[in-house]
């Protein structure tokens, strides 16, 4: 009776270990069975449904391989896309007269009238004080003695000198007149962003190209994006690559910027792409500085993929996140060729590239995970006995 006593309490114990260790193996392998990680599969054909399941919408996002139709037909689709910089093209034209402009008249054998444009007091000039001349006014008119008002806005410094030569041959007899602008303030552009020198630049007579303003305002910064400048002019705003531009042999110098332009110059680290998963070094990647950005130059400076941890044959490639319907582009990069296909195949600004984990990595967290859980059970047994 006692033996029988013993034995069934000893058997207790067992019972409790063995029960634990049982559960720890099925978590483990209910755990085997869907093991933790991003991987992503392409969506499978959907099987039948009822009426309101197939009204419901799917959460999948189709997925596409990266291969070399997929870069040709991106390629094509870039290359018939007009560049809205083309509309800004224009011939240049000579500068003409405008309110605020400063002009220096001289009238030969009459150095009365020199006097009359310096008479206004200088005692103590700003920056922004027009420099010795006759102001053109608000209403685009000048006033010299013994011509009187003179319209001078709309025309060029040789037709407003004729206008004005006309007007004094009331008083003088064939008058010899000089005009010349010293001070250009009618028509002004503002350049912003990654240049060394930001802030208006005044259009004079030589033609404001885009070269001519990039110039002025002291050049690009190291952190300029030159493939991303906008440019806003009557409240539409136009992107200019200037690097597209020169591949495609055209001069940014037939850009001519009109006044009340601003030019922003954007900075790289606006454009950067997200790296992460099983690469050795998750980063935002930066664009070079003519605005490319591949998918190998990003998984570079992010270190390339881990070599113990990463699965090759899954790396995405997802764009427009804000989208409906996000893209997504999957490459097999298994093979040394796919790095080809990396190498062409272009990112823009805030894809992500995510590099999936192999198997084995996923199923050592999940043991990691687990073990815990599974000692926690063994040692509760053990108490028990």
């Amino acid at each position: 009776m006692k033996s029988s006593m013993n034995s069934s309490a000893d058997s207790a114990p067992k019972r409790v270990l063995r029960l634990a260790a049982i559960g720890a193996a099925g978590t483990l392998m209910s755990a085997c069975a869907a093991l933790p990680g991003m991987n992503m599969q392409a969506p499978s054909a959907p099987t039948t449904s009822t009426t309101s399941e197939a009204a419901q919408p799917s959460a999948q996002v189709p997925i596409a391989e990266i291969d070399i139709p997929l870069i040709k037909q991106m390629r094509d689709a870039e290359r018939d896309t007009a560049s809205s910089a083309s509309l800004l093209v224009a011939p240049s034209t000579p500068y003409v007269l405008g309110t605020g402009d400063v002009l220096n008249i001289t009238v030969w054998d009459h150095p009365e009238l020199a006097a009359a444009q310096f008479s206004a007091p200088q005692s103590a000039p700003r920056a922004a004080d027009p420099v010795a001349g006759f102001v053109v006014d608000e209403q685009g008119n000048l006033t010299f003695p013994y011509a009187g008002r003179v319209h001078v806005a709309g025309l060029r410094a040789d037709e407003a000198q004729a206008a004005l030569a006309k007007s004094l041959t009331k008083s003088f007899v064939e008058p010899q007149v000089t005009l010349r602008v010293a001070s250009y303030r009618a028509a002004q552009i503002y350049v912003d962003g990654e240049i060394h020198s930001p802030g208006p630049q005044s259009i004079n007579d030589i033609p404001m190209s885009l070269y001519e303003a990039i110039s002025r305002a002291g050049g690009f910064s190291p952190a300029a994006d030159q493939s991303r400048m906008v440019l806003v002019r009557g409240g539409t705003s136009h992107a200019i690559n200037l690097a597209q531009m020169l591949d495609r042999g055209q001069n940014p110098s037939d850009i001519v910027l009109k006044s009340g332009d601003v030019l922003r110059i954007p900075a790289r680290d606006e454009s950067g792409v997200f790296v992460m998963g099983e690469v050795n070094k998750p980063t935002t990647a930066m664009p070079m500085k003519n605005g490319r950005l591949t998918l190998a130059d990003a998984l570079a400076q992010a270190g390339s993929v881990s070599t113990t941890s990463s699965d090759p044959g899954h790396v995405y490639v997802v764009r427009d996140t804000l989208a409906d319907v996000p893209k997504v582009f999957h490459l097999d990069a298994r093979s040394p060729v796919s790095m080809i296909l990396a190498n062409q195949f272009d990112l823009q600004p805030r894809d992500v590239v995510y590099v999936d984990t192999n198997n084995l990595v996923r199923f050592s967290r999940v043991l990691s995970l687990l073990m815990p859980a599974i000692n926690a059970g063994l040692t509760a047994g053990i108490l028990t006995k």
